[in-house]
């Protein structure tokens, strides 16, 4: 076993010391998902200013394990028994998957000038942390990738949920608090994850170190054989190391680069943003359902963010979860074959 030598751990430590000032500075002012996006901006930040930060491919495979087995959490018995409820707006959410990625990616492509790797990962609306993975199997350009994926989710979890919360006129809901599982049921969870994705890596599926862990959790959450659930000590140190890993792609991209980058992904959110806006409204006119709570449902978020928006303005939560978790679970199982179809294999 080949140990890192001492300026490997101290690149570490330094990626992991400037991600936690970053989630921190984002906490103290109360912005949401403030551990992965701080972290982003912080390490991003000292990427570009050639600060030597990297996280090793160990270290992210083991956070990737993590973050599959916390999205399973999602995947309760109460939202998957209700999307049969919904057959219409589910059929509309695959038009606005379909369509958004389309349209973002022929920005990118032929607006842009960007490759057909780096642009069809650009593309792809949410599920930042398993595109992520996907893109560094397949070696892409992750800066772009990152700086696309990334710019989405800052609109959509930060300036987004800003502003809907500030216009709000009413108090917001308190979430319920998940059952954590026992010790016992922990440690069975852990290593039935971490199996699932060894499972999956050894027999080739894309992301398999997250889309394994994903797999096994939200079958044993929606089965209600174990809850999932993670105490937020172990989550938030997971999203600042994604925000870490996130961050140390730029540190091959310049600053000129970078802001070249950021320009073309603005340019790509609005694109998505219209698209979604405007399905929205159909389906809303058409079916006489809130305009808010389809935008929340369609919006390429993560599920806890739009559906605590949902809380807030008083729209149903269990149509926006459902209607994000269905998004997610067909992007997990058709990404891996639709990347090979499109791209091929590598």
């Amino acid at each position: 076993m080949n140990w890192p030598s001492w300026q490997t751990l101290r690149s570490i430590a330094l990626t992991v010391a400037l991600g936690a000032a970053g989630g921190l500075v984002f906490t103290a002012m109360g912005l949401p998902a403030a551990g992965m996006s701080g972290a982003m901006v912080a390490v991003a930040a000292a990427a570009l200013g050639r600060l030597p930060v990297s996280l090793p491919d160990p270290l992210r495979d083991a956070l990737f394990v993590v973050l599959g087995l916390s999205m399973g959490a999602g995947v309760t018995p109460e939202v998957v028994e209700r999307v049969s409820d919904w057959p219409w707006t589910m059929a509309a959410l695959l038009v606005v998957v379909a369509l958004v990625t389309g349209a973002t990616f022929i920005f990118l492509r032929y607006a842009v000038r960007w490759d057909s790797e780096a642009a069809y990962f650009g593309a792809i609306p949410g599920a930042l942390s398993f595109v992520m993975a996907l893109a560094a199997e397949r070696q892409v350009d992750l800066a772009r990738i990152a700086a696309s994926q990334s710019t989405r989710l800052l609109i959509l979890i930060v300036v987004l949920p800003l502003f809907i919360t500030s216009t709000a006129s009413h108090p917001p809901h308190g979430l319920e608090r998940d059952v954590l599982p026992t010790l016992l049921q922990m440690a069975i969870l852990f290593a039935l994850c971490i199996g699932a994705s060894f499972v999956a890596v050894r027999v080739g599926v894309p992301g398999g170190w997250m889309t394994g862990a994903f797999f096994m959790s939200s079958a044993l959450n929606a089965s209600g054989v174990i809850p999932v659930a993670l105490p937020e000590f172990v989550l938030i140190p997971c999203y600042i190391g994604l925000g870490c890993f996130i961050g140390s792609r730029f540190s091959s991209t310049s600053l000129t680069v970078f802001l070249r980058i950021i320009k073309a992904s603005m340019g790509a959110v609005a694109v998505g943003l219209c698209v979604s806006t405007m399905i929205a409204l159909v389906v809303s006119t058409v079916l006489g359902l809130p305009f808010g709570q389809l935008l929340l449902a369609y919006a390429p978020g993560g599920l806890e963010v739009m559906t605590l928006l949902a809380f807030m303005m008083d729209l149903d939560p269990a149509f926006v979860a459902a209607h994000q978790l269905v998004r997610y679970i067909g992007m997990v199982l058709l990404l891996p074959f639709a990347t090979r179809f499109f791209l091929g294999s590598r």
